[in-house]
């Protein structure tokens, strides 16, 4: 095949047409969250589709009104956490994908039981749990989960009839659609909460550093250097661990550092 000038400008307008996903087949689907039952369906539809990064989109956290003092807003910086949990969570989607692959009867078999040492029996079968199948557990609870529109633009979230959390939870409507809501008002006004563009970095850094661990699982299950899931799970949870701890010290030496400024020691 000869390249002409005429074949360089189809290859790259079907390069171009690729990267933004307008070729035939690669479309972005779009959810229908126009009601809180559509929403809630919708999120069953982005797990059945493959696409549970997409499910961040229905998450409604609150920003404060307030800038930084680079000039960045807190609902940018909210943003960019969330970008990063999607980002994040895709990757922890690849992993489970494989290891339901490489694993199918240790994955199926409620008897084979998954471990991780340092947590326990008890938190080892249920994050190898989680490791190998994130989201079933809204695949099997979807028909206990039920929303009630109360029309003045947010809903009751029920589970078996009664509130989640005591209320706390819910969804609301905004110009997107509607989301959930998590009750994160209370926490705005813990210590812990993020209050400057830097503490909201770290956040989006936590993130990355567990999806960069997620892919140095992802090599060494491809590289095939685990007998069953439950060997894979412990050395998931020690590469996860260990960035978490790390990041979290981070975190709580510089708050703690900001509590010392703020009492003037």
């Amino acid at each position: 095949m000869m390249w002409t000038s005429s074949t360089n400008r189809a290859f790259i307008l079907l390069l171009l047409l690729s990267a933004f996903g307008l070729l035939p087949g690669c479309e972005r689907p779009e959810y229908d969250t126009s009601t809180p039952q559509r929403a809630l369906d919708a999120m069953q539809e982005m797990i059945e589709d493959g696409r549970p990064e997409r499910l961040t989109e229905l998450i409604y956290l609150e920003p404060r009104d307030i800038e930084f003092e680079d000039g960045v807003t807190e609902a940018s910086a909210i943003g960019e956490v969330r970008t990063k949990l999607s980002d994040m969570i895709a990757q922890l989607w690849r992993v489970a994908v494989k290891l339901q692959t490489q694993f199918p009867n240790d994955v199926d078999s409620e008897a084979e039981g998954v471990r991780i040492r340092f947590g326990g029996d008890g938190f080892g079968d249920w994050f190898g749990r989680i490791l190998s199948d994130p989201f079933r557990v809204l695949r099997d609870q979807k028909d206990r989960i039920i929303v009630e529109d109360m029309y003045d633009g947010t809903a009751a979230v029920l589970f078996d009839g009664e509130p989640v959390l005591g209320g706390l939870l819910a969804m609301v409507e905004t110009p997107d659609g509607w989301q959930v809501a998590l009750p994160v008002q209370y926490a705005q006004t813990s210590q812990y909460w993020p209050q400057t563009r830097y503490e909201w970095s770290v956040i989006a850094s936590m993130m990355v550093a567990i999806e960069n661990s997620l892919n140095d699982f992802e090599r060494e299950v491809d590289q095939g250097e685990f007998r069953n899931l439950s060997q894979a799970s412990e050395r998931a949870g020690r590469l996860l661990g260990e960035s978490v701890v790390v990041q979290s010290v981070i975190y709580a030496m510089m708050k703690d550092d900001d509590d010392d400024e703020d009492s003037g020691e």
